[in-house]
């Protein structure tokens, strides 16, 4: 059973800088009856995604943007409470990647969702380690794109973050020297001294950061992986080696930009390096998502991977939450909690 009405975050106008809740309100709307084949869940947690914020400017990227009116569209987990589809039952725990929305029930075709029915792991996993930001996109980003070795070195940005962390674990693994750029002396010792990063950068207190990375990195940055483009992509451009690869991940320290935002003014040391820009995509790989789930799975049960959630409770904390993306306050992966299962 559900309401016939439920709260819900409604994007009212387009964001100039960080959102705020002029910009989404917390309002009253209806749920939606289920149609053949769509289910109705009842959102446990949302997941907080930088990209959320790409999604509330009308500008063309990879998703449609929200339009205005609209619930502000999420990944979340859920328990289902009635269903039109044949392969869900009320009771199961489904996850959403972009399908749903910041909202207390959502209804969803069955086919855009994904059953969660393993006991060995809680289900909130399903929207951070075993999740597609968290998860697939720093396992994919870096061994299909970063390809790290022996001998190599790795320039992680945002590294205290969701992704930045296990990507630089994974590169770990693979033999790689990992150095981490964070915004705090507590985020530098946690990717040392918790995750095993070779060394870290606090770019907050350098004076000059593209000095602080070569001194880091005297034969030079063989893979950066960038999830905050901006003045530190362009520190990571002048100190990057012959033939190195720079993984396209994300642009946080754009998204938030009023007007245009400029290319990287280093960018002529692509050419100047022989180097490669990848954008990562993961739905190129969704094929392979079994199997790279598989290989996280044995990595927590082999305790060969760590990772930090940081969890605000109450939907209407949601976007005071947020906001926590974009000033460094969060630790790990970003979620809300909205209701127990």
């Amino acid at each position: 059973m559900y309401p016939k009405e439920q709260r819900q975050w409604v994007l009212k106008q387009r964001p100039h800088g960080l959102p705020t809740t002029d910009d989404i309100q917390l309002e009253m709307g209806p749920v939606r009856e289920p149609e053949e084949g769509e289910v109705v869940l009842r959102n446990l947690y949302f997941s907080l995604d930088p990209a959320q914020r790409d999604w509330m400017n009308d500008t063309v990227s990879y998703l449609p943007p929200i339009e205005i009116g609209a619930p502000i569209r999420s990944t979340t987990l859920g328990q289902v409470v009635a269903s039109r589809h044949k392969n869900f039952k009320e009771g199961d725990i489904a996850v959403g990647l972009a399908t749903n929305a910041w909202q207390q029930y959502s209804t969803t075709p069955g086919d855009h969702l994904d059953l969660v029915d393993e006991p060995e792991f809680s289900p909130h996993y399903h929207l951070t380690i075993l999740g597609g930001a968290m998860g697939l996109t720093p396992y994919f980003g870096m061994l299909r794109l970063g390809q790290p070795a022996p001998g190599k070195t790795v320039l992680m940005s945002a590294a205290a973050g969701g992704v930045g962390s296990i990507a630089g674990q994974i590169a770990k693994m693979e033999g790689a020297r990992v150095i981490g750029l964070t915004g705090s002396q507590e985020k530098c010792d946690f990717i040392v001294n918790e995750l095993g990063f070779d060394d870290a950068i606090n770019y907050k207190t350098v004076d000059n950061l593209v000095e602080a990375i070569a001194e880091k990195c005297p034969n030079g940055v063989d893979i950066y992986y960038d999830n905050v483009g901006g003045e530190m992509l362009d520190a990571a451009l002048l100190n990057l080696a012959k033939g190195a690869r720079v993984v396209f991940c994300g642009a946080i320290s754009t998204y938030n930009a009023d007007g245009p935002v400029p290319g990287p003014y280093q960018y002529w040391q692509i050419l100047a390096k022989g180097a490669t820009v990848l954008g990562q995509m993961n739905l190129k790989y969704a094929d392979e998502y079994p199997m790279a789930l598989d290989h996280i799975r044995q990595w927590l049960r082999e305790d060969k991977i760590k990772f930090a959630e940081h969890i605000i409770e109450g939907i209407e904390n949601t976007v005071d939450a947020y906001r926590m993306l974009f000033t460094g306050e969060n630790n790990g992966k970003l979620l809300v909690k909205v209701a127990d299962l």
